[in-house]
C-alpha cells in the first residue's frame, strides 16, 4: 500500500487537488505496480507563515 504525502501552500481549488490526486495515483500505480485502489494520498496544506527558508517566512516575502 503506497502512501504519498503532499505538502503545499493552501490556496489550490478543489478541482486542482482532485486532478493532482488522480495524476499522482496513476503515476504511483504505474511505477510501483500497485493497484490504484491501494494508493493512499494525504494532502497537507500549510499557511505561508508556517514555512520558512533561510530564516525568512514565505509570508514575509
Amino acid at each position: 500500500m503506497p502512501l504519498v504525502t503532499i505538502k503545499m501552500f493552501e490556496g489550490r481549488t478543489d478541482e486542482q487537488k482532485k486532478a493532482l490526486v488522480e495524476k499522482v495515483t496513476e503515476a504511483v500505480a504505474e511505477t510501483t505496480g500497485a493497484s490504484t485502489e491501494s494508493v493512499t494520498i494525504v494532502i497537507e496544506e500549510m499557511t505561508r507563515n508556517h514555512y520558512a527558508v533561510g530564516g525568512k517566512r514565505f509570508s514575509d516575502q
